[in-house]
This record gives structure tokens, C-alpha cells and sequence, in this order.
């Protein structure tokens, strides 16, 4: 198999010929390897992220999951909103501060994020200071999309067919995790909002749904070889009731939309998620979930989960990011992985991932060590779909 036709048939939860190994190196690492300032990546597009991903899961040869840090390019028309930003040198920080402005019919919003040399960015102010004070201003920011970026499109499709990959994009759903982003205080706000404003809340999941359906519907036209939603923590910085209620509704109609087009789907939240794989399971057609993260960031017992779930859907996990990847020695990589692989990989299904996005001081040894065994020793049987390696 291609490592395009390893990953999608193991996203797919069919058998491959070997177990996937796509380990969560997202942001950091690719960064880190440009040699780049990372605000020459995120603030000013030196190199293209998606790219620069690319490039360092070929330097450790694993299977390409592009859509970790790839959103849709989806193009919005909103002549009645204004955006002005001033990016400045803080040499106190060694870092980049951008400062934006939003102009709507209804008032100004401000936002600040900070990237330091060798992190992403971080927001130090969002643009949503009172939700009750604010809403009418920043709904004008929640509108649908009117089209792709087709250039952009075919540009990052061609990167991947030359290198074999699959090509996927990422789209975020309703729920905490995602408006915690623009709101001050995070969570806070949002929690006393379901007793204060809820109507504000119901309001602004029906507005992403809607905006959701249609950006669905444009990336379904363009082909795509699987779609990604991303939510990290949906039910750490929220609940499986809030869960159930803003986030199930629109992924189990994006999903069912995909799986009618033929297009894989998958979703990534970190934090705990035993829940939400059952959520999933019972009301969505997501095909496979991620990173599955243990304790004590997470809540999953693989073995537990593939037993309980692994027919009805597709499981990438889940190493541990720091005790192991970043901290642990190459032979217990080693050892996570085999664990891993005999917990999850059996009858097909199972990419070998680990838990979220691994650190930029990931020693290498530690995801070579993590990409070796998997090749050498997670080659499934095709008749049975076991792994004969691992028994």
C-alpha cells in the first residue's frame, strides 16, 4: 500500500497492510525544524504551515496527517466588517505582538496575540469582552462562506499526490472549545452564559451550524480524500450534556453528509473523551476518533475502548506525549508503542498516534523509535487482520 491508501483504509476502519503511524506533531516540531522564528510562519507566511508539516513528517517518515494543522481555505465576503492589524517587535518578549482591530455597523472590537520566537501563538486579548455587550457586534463575523480558495486547494493536493499522502482539511464545530477562543476568560464567561444568555449561546450554535453546513458542502465538491473536525476539549472545557447539545447536532449532520459523498471523516479532541467516542458512536457518522488520550490529561483505556467501540468506529492514539515522547528513552517508546498496537491495532481500524500534539524538544531518537517499531512489527496478517508480530 501507498501511505495514502495505508492511512485512509485504517481511518476508514478497514485492515491495511501495516499499522499507520502518524504521531501529533502539528505545530512545534515542523516549526521548529524551519530554523524560522515561528512568527515567520504563523504571522507572516514565510512558509506556509501545511508545508512546513509536509517536510517533517517526510524528514521522520510517517504517514501524512496534513489536516492537523491545515484549515480550509474558505473565502468570506463581508463588506460591512473591517480588519486592521499592527504586528510589532516586543524585544522584552523576543517575540511578535499583533494587535487587531474589527470594525463592524455596531462598534469596534479589539483583539491581541503574542508569538514568541520558538512558540505559536498565544492570545493575550480576544476580541469578545462581554458577551451580552459584544454579541451584536461580533455575529456580523458569522457568516458562511462563499467558496474556496481552489489555487490554494490544489496547491497543498498537489504536495500530497507527489509525496503519496493523503490529503485532508480541518473545519471546527460548535461548542466551548471553539468560542472559548474568542471570548475573555474562556470557559468562565461561557458557563455563566447557559444560565444568563443561553439565548446568545443557542443563537451562535445555529449560526455555525448553518456556516458549517455550507463550508461542508463547498469542501465535499472539491474532493478532498478525508475531512477532519477539530475540537480540543470538547468535554474537558465543557460537558457530555453541552457536548450533546451544541456539538453532536452539527457532527452527526456534517458527517452523515461526507459519508454520503464517499469522503472519510475523523475528529480530534484532546483531554478526556471516553464519552464523547460513545456520543459519537451512537449519534454521528465520524469514522475515527483521536488522541485518546490517558490519564492524566485523558480518560481512555485503549484496549477498553476498542473492545467497546472498535466496530463502530475507527481509533489514532495515544501515547503519552510527555512521560513518554518527550521525556521518555527510546526503548520505552518502544514499549508504549507495541502496548499500543496490541490494544488497538487488531482487526484494522487503528493508526498509532500519540496523545496530543508532541513538545518542540521531542527528542527525534524518541519519534524514529516510535516510527521503526510500527513498520517492523505492526504488519497485519490480511486473512485474519491480526498482527502475527505482536502475539
Amino acid at each position: 500500500m501507498t501511505p495514502r491508501e495505508r492511512f485512509l483504509a485504517a481511518i476508514s476502519n478497514r485492515v491495511p497492510d501495516r499499522v499507520p503511524v502518524a504521531p501529533d506533531i502539528s505545530n512545534f516540531i515542523p516549526c521548529r525544524l524551519t530554523g524560522m522564528p515561528f512568527w515567520d510562519i504563523y504571522f507572516f507566511g514565510h512558509v506556509p504551515l501545511w508545508r512546513a508539516y509536509l517536510d517533517a513528517a517526510d524528514h521522520f517518515g510517517i504517514e501524512h496527517w496534513m489536516a492537523s494543522c491545515t484549515g480550509a481555505p474558505l473565502r468570506h465576503d463581508n463588506p460591512r466588517v473591517e480588519w486592521k492589524t499592527d504586528t510589532r517587535y516586543d524585544d522584552r518578549l523576543d517575540g511578535m505582538v499583533r494587535r487587531t482591530t474589527i470594525r463592524t455597523p455596531d462598534g469596534d472590537m479589539t483583539s491581541e496575540q503574542v508569538c514568541l520566537r520558538l512558540d505559536p501563538p498565544s492570545p493575550t486579548e480576544k476580541p469578545i469582552k462581554s458577551l451580552e455587550q459584544d454579541w451584536k457586534k461580533f455575529r456580523w463575523l458569522l457568516t458562511p462562506p462563499v467558496s474556496l480558495d481552489l489555487a490554494a486547494w490544489e496547491e497543498m493536493r498537489g504536495e500530497c499526490a507527489k509525496r503519496r499522502q493523503a490529503f485532508g482539511v480541518c473545519i471546527g464545530y460548535p461548542g466551548f472549545q471553539g468560542w472559548m477562543c474568542s471570548t475573555q476568560g474562556g470557559v468562565a464567561p461561557l458557563a455563566y452564559a447557559t444560565v444568563d444568555t443561553p439565548q446568545i449561546l443557542d443563537e451562535w450554535f445555529e449560526l455555525d451550524l448553518a456556516n458549517g453546513t455550507r463550508a461542508v458542502e463547498l469542501i465535499i465538491e472539491a474532493r478532498p480524500d478525508y475531512l477532519l473536525f477539530g475540537g480540543s476539549g470538547t468535554i474537558t472545557l465543557a460537558s457530555p450534556e453541552l457536548a450533546r447539545k451544541y456539538a453532536i447536532p452539527a457532527l452527526a449532520k456534517w458527517s452523515a453528509m461526507c459519508k454520503a459523498a464517499g469522503i472519510p471523516t475523523m475528529l480530534h479532541s484532546c483531554g478526556k473523551s471516553r464519552d464523547l467516542v460513545d456520543l459519537l458512536a451512537e449519534h454521528t457518522d465520524v469514522g475515527c476518533v483521536n488522541p485518546l488520550e490517558i490519564a492524566p490529561m485523558g480518560d481512555v483505556d485503549l484496549a477498553e475502548v476498542k473492545r467497546a467501540r472498535g466496530r463502530q468506529i475507527a481509533l489514532m492514539g495515544n501515547l503519552h506525549t510527555t512521560d513518554v515522547m518527550l521525556n521518555g528513552s527510546p526503548d520505552q517508546v518502544r514499549r508504549a508503542a507495541i502496548e499500543a498496537m496490541r490494544a488497538g491495532g487488531p482487526g484494522g481500524g487503528f493508526v498509532l498516534s500519540t496523545g496530543d500534539q508532541c513538545g518542540r524538544e521531542t527528542p527525534e531518537a524518541n519519534l524514529r523509535a516510535m516510527v521503526e517499531v510500527a513498520k517492523v512489527l505492526g504488519v497485519y496478517d490480511p486473512a485474519t487482520g491480526t498482527l502475527p508480530l505482536l502475539t
